[in-house]
């Protein structure tokens, strides 16, 4: 059985790399799109037409995939305001949190889903993808913080990065 919790551990984790992996290419992509977009249009007078509209692209991907692991690390909600409070006041409110964490995430999922869907008869102008390729993301970003909350929800821990938070205290 615990090959089974394991091998289940390290899929999570291989999406998990996945996940920021193209998070960190969108970035990258998109600092590399407007460097060049301000030098074609300084040095040489022109702009391709297609790089707002990818960098636009590549923003709206990259901050979505940035909710999903900014809730995978807890990093968007926290007080430290009411640290002193009895442990199991602390732990209840961090399951109300999840709880809620979660129930955002469903809420990405449906209507997200429903703005995409409804974006996808009309085109981009520069690329002409259809619209829904911008908003799509949004469903994704909703199945990812419900599972990362839903998991926290149960008591996992998902954080892979502790040093962040570890900095944060000693920096404070």
């Amino acid at each position: 059985m615990p090959e089974k919790k394991g091998s289940l551990r390290k899929v999570f984790l291989m999406v998990d790399k996945i996940i920021e992996a193209f998070a960190i290419t969108l970035l990258v992509a998109m600092i590399l799109i407007v460097f060049v977009a301000v030098v074609t249009r300084k040095v040489f007078g022109f702009v391709f037409a297609w790089s707002e509209e990818i960098t636009l692209l590549c923003l709206t991907w990259f901050t979505f995939m940035g909710i999903a692991i900014g809730f995978r690390e807890r990093l968007h909600l926290g007080m430290d305001l009411f640290e002193k409070l009895p442990r199991k006041v602390l732990d209840a409110s961090d399951k109300l949190v999840d709880f809620v964490t979660f129930l955002f995430g469903l809420y990405l999922v449906a209507y997200g889903w429903d703005f995409s869907m409804m974006m996808k008869g009309s085109f981009l102008a520069a690329t002409q993808l259809p619209n829904m390729v911008q908003y799509i993301v949004m469903p994704i970003t909703g199945v990812l913080t419900c599972v990362y909350s839903g998991l926290q929800l149960f008591g996992r821990d998902l954080r892979r990065y502790h040093v962040i938070e570890e900095e944060i205290k000693r920096d404070a």
